[in-house]
């Protein structure tokens, strides 16, 4: 019964029409690579990714006090890649936010004021790599926290991600 329920999202109270929206399961994906804190180096394999990207990033965040991902960030903005930070409330005051040097740098930041809690953790690079998780892109995530973070190489569901990252930016504020 509970199965029943939690199929047909009943139970949840979930709104159909948007769960509509959202992909058809995504089978064969190209590659995964899990990283995990403490053990592994996860700062390090985002600041990688973005410094190969070529044409365009987006970084959609909860919490965003990581200097070495946003100086990664400001590197890519200079080569001429498109960055785009779409940031939770919260950073609008966070002490040690990031938002505030993307903003000097020239990269767009969105502050997304509708939900309660903008709790994305998400990093889409050229449209086919896609980094999510637990981890946030924070130094406390790398150094202090039990955290896990995948990336994906899949156009697919780097194009999932990018739909749903534009449809927060379309409701979000403009960081001043």
């Amino acid at each position: 019964m509970l199965a029943a329920g939690l199929v047909g999202f009943g139970l949840l109270g979930f709104d159909r029409a948007a769960i509509s929206e959202t992909p058809a399961e995504i089978t064969g994906i190209r590659q995964v690579k899990p990283c995990f804190v403490p053990g592994q180096d996860c700062q390090a394999i985002v600041v990688g990714v973005i410094d190969r990207v070529e044409r365009e990033v987006f970084l959609q965040a909860y919490s965003f006090t990581s200097a070495p991902i946003a100086q990664a960030l400001v590197r890519a903005k200079a080569r001429g890649v498109q960055v785009t930070a779409v940031l939770a409330k919260s950073q609008r005051h966070e002490h040690f936010s990031m938002a505030m040097a993307l903003r000097e740098a020239g990269i767009p930041v969105w502050i997304d004021e509708k939900p309660a809690i903008a709790h994305n953790k998400v990093i889409v690079a050229d449209r086919q790599i896609t980094i999510t998780g637990s981890f946030n892109f924070t130094k406390s995530a790398q150094t202090r926290n039990a955290e896990n973070l995948v990336v994906i190489d899949d156009a697919r569901v780097a194009r999932a991600y990018t739909d749903n990252i534009e449809r927060r930016i379309a409701l979000s504020v403009s960081f001043e």
